[in-house]
């Protein structure tokens, strides 16, 4: 992504167009700038100083600077600093001229009283549609879709279908997928662009129409709605209410958007960090999110650091135990953050709700007892060699093998337990996980240490 990034960014004539804007040179700015995507047009915007942005605002029209605004990828602050940098007036007129779902996106990002600013200098048609999808609940398929569509009766002809195409294709998000609907605005199928083209004009849109159309709730979880856009290879979706209407289409575009959200927010929380999605540039921020996980993580690696003073009268007998402490906490840490990645990817793909979750367990049950049992006897081998004590070599073996089979079956149920119970089962992160697992395998190699110490003082 970085690489494609910088080859687009080739095409950008950067000191021209700092030039063109420093000499107030309207004319020259605007030819030059207008002629790039919007893509390049908001990467050049947002790498300006405040100064050099207000003169944009005066170059550009609402309409223009919406274009823009739809492809600018900045954090929640910066969307405030940058709407504060412009007339009242101006941002509204701009927020109107989005598509309205991603004006929603940069609504969210504010606090109420100022969406309720800008929603009042706007002009009411816009203000109501932006305000009908600010009422669904964040992260549903209400949130993310648009009301900019194109819909159909079914008894009427392919002719009159493209007047009606014709006109309202320039306010839609996409005119590939033509939705039809009957007199109650109940969804009963869908004509392809193409179909729409390659028919006769007389023909009845009723007699093209697929009914095996398929849809999404509009209460339904966006994370489920881009998994059936990717299962079905769709460009668009319908999202319908619990009557069937038809009240909004959710794009491919929207749902690369979801996907990328929702893996940068399942990877924060594998990492235990609060919110990766934007690097923070404040070491005081940044400290702000890490410290919560931190600071449980510390207080569960105190209750092992308990754990092991517990067995102190242990290691004062044959202090040679405390060596193999990291290797037998760290093998659990691993194979147990290894069974967690397998898990939470198949609860996120859709993956595991297709296959049996004993199935699962079973497995992984095995791959602990092969693992555990290989590597169990790998390192009983080279402490045998090396210290030349069997019961030592055995001791850590069999830890290794009972630690291993535990730790794995850890890392896979405990995100299923997570996911059954309806919270996200990445919160099951990995240093978690890996603090779960010491403490385990700590109370594993000590109990067997207990019951070989005859055999290793002897």
């Amino acid at each position: 992504m970085a690489e494609h990034a910088e080859e687009r960014d080739t095409h950008i004539n950067r000191d021209l167009l700092i030039q063109s804007l420093q000499n107030e040179e309207i004319d020259s700015f605007r030819n030059e700038f207008l002629e790039l995507h919007p893509y390049d047009q908001a990467s050049f915007f947002k790498d300006l100083d405040e100064y050099i942005r207000a003169k944009i605002y005066l170059y550009l029209s609402p309409e223009e600077m919406a274009s823009l605004f739809e492809n600018l990828e900045i954090d929640e602050e910066e969307y405030k600093d940058v709407l504060a940098e412009m007339n009242p007036n101006y941002a509204a007129d701009m927020l109107s001229q989005m598509y309205a779902d991603d004006a929603v996106d940069v609504l969210n990002e504010l606090d109420k009283d100022q969406v309720v600013s800008y929603l009042t200098i706007m002009d009411d048609e816009s203000a109501k549609e932006i305000k009908d999808l600010l009422h669904y609940e964040e992260y549903t398929a209400g949130s993310i879709m648009t009301t900019e569509f194109v819909s159909l009766s079914a008894n009427q002809t392919v002719r009159s279908a493209m007047y009606i195409l014709k006109d309202e294709a320039p306010r839609a998000e996409t005119i590939y997928y033509v939705y039809v609907v009957d007199e109650e605005k109940k969804l009963i199928g869908v004509i392809s662009l193409r179909d729409l083209i390659v028919s006769d004009d007389d023909t009845m849109i009723s007699e093209i129409t697929n009914d095996r159309v398929v849809s999404v709730s509009v209460g339904e979880d966006q994370e489920e709605v881009a998994r059936k856009i990717k299962d079905y290879n769709f460009l668009a979706v319908p999202v319908v209410d619990f009557q069937n209407h038809l009240l909004g289409i959710i794009t491919v575009d929207d749902v690369m958007d979801v996907m990328d959200e929702e893996a940068s927010d399942d990877y924060s929380k594998l990492a235990a960090v609060s919110d990766m999605d934007n690097i923070d540039r404040n070491p005081v921020s940044a400290a702000r999110k890490r410290l919560p996980w931190l600071i449980i993580l510390l207080f569960l690696g105190m209750l092992t650091a308990s754990l092991i003073g517990r067995f102190e009268d242990t290691l004062d007998q044959v202090a040679i135990l405390a060596v193999f402490i990291p290797l037998i906490a760290g093998m659990a840490g691993n194979t147990g953050t290894q069974a967690l990645a397998v898990a939470v990817r198949g609860i996120a793909t859709g993956d595991l709700e297709k296959e049996n979750k004993m199935k699962l367990i079973i497995r992984e049950a095995g791959t602990g007892l092969i693992t555990g049992g290989t590597c169990g006897v790998l390192v009983a081998l080279v402490i045998y060699l090396w210290q030349g004590n069997f019961f030592l070599g055995v001791l850590v073996g069999i830890s290794i093998l009972f630690t291993l089979i535990v730790a794995t079956l850890a890392g896979a149920l405990i995100p299923l337990f997570m996911h059954r119970m309806k919270i996200d089962p990445a919160v099951a992160s990995g240093p978690f996980i890996t603090t779960i697992n010491d403490i385990i395998s700590i109370l594993i190699y000590f109990g067997m240490a207990t019951l070989f110490m005859s055999y290793l003082t002897g």
